[in-house]
């Protein structure tokens, strides 16, 4: 892992929004391979992860390694909110790739927060919108089938602004859904293969390439 400041015309700033570009400016840059673990739920923290490269997944695991997986975060958004009250992270992190973040203590966020203060709507909406979006994904597990766990998930890693145009998702395998779902590999290649079949979606060696909006059953 490397480290270094925050060059003011660094490239990996323009897919930012004007806040977030400010506040990663005030971050030091680490990069990190695939696969790294990034945040360790339930550890301290202090420091928010402005993504400028790559993707991650958030993830949750029971005392008997069983995996839940909640989201995956894509360069221009942010992670690691949730624990600058001071409290432990609430879940885990690792990088879906090889990865660039600028990394902004607490006390960056709040400098930032004071000269920014729209900033603040735009981190309360982001924490709300998390925790909705946790709220439905443990509602899911609960009361939703393995089908239409599987449609929402994938459409949860459709990058933000692609709308229904075709979208290639990776890496991703069948086990990574089974994972975020909470099902069997099997069961969710079943899935997978009955979408492909209609159309839907093209299956390829640890991708997955959206077509057209993935339906739900009636």
């Amino acid at each position: 892992m490397r480290n270094h400041r925050v060059p003011p015309d660094n490239e990996l700033l323009d897919n930012l929004s004007a806040n977030l570009r400010e506040l990663a400016r005030s971050g030091v840059i680490r990069q990190y391979e695939k696969a790294t673990l990034v945040l360790t739920e339930g550890e301290p923290g202090d420091s928010l992860y402005v993504v400028l490269a790559g993707s991650v997944k958030v993830f949750s695991t029971d005392n008997t390694g069983r995996e839940i997986d909640y989201n995956t975060i894509f360069s221009g958004d942010y992670f690691g909110e949730m624990s600058l009250d001071g409290g432990p992270r609430s879940a885990s992190v690792m990088t879906r790739e090889k990865c660039t973040f600028a990394v902004v203590t607490r006390n960056a966020v709040a400098k930032h927060l004071a000269k920014q203060p729209g900033f603040a709507m735009e981190l309360v909406t982001q924490v709300i919108g998390r925790a909705r979006k946790a709220t439905e994904t443990a509602r899911s597990m609960a009361l939703v089938d393995v089908y239409g766990r599987v449609i929402d998930a994938l459409e949860s890693m459709r990058p933000p602004g692609k709308g229904d145009t075709p979208v290639v998702i990776r890496p991703v395998t069948h086990l990574d859904i089974a994972t975020r779902v909470g099902s069997s590999r099997e069961m969710v290649s079943r899935t997978l293969k009955e979408l492909e079949r209609d159309g839907y979606l093209e299956l390829g060696v640890k991708r997955v390439t959206l077509l057209k909006k993935l339906p739900m059953r009636d």
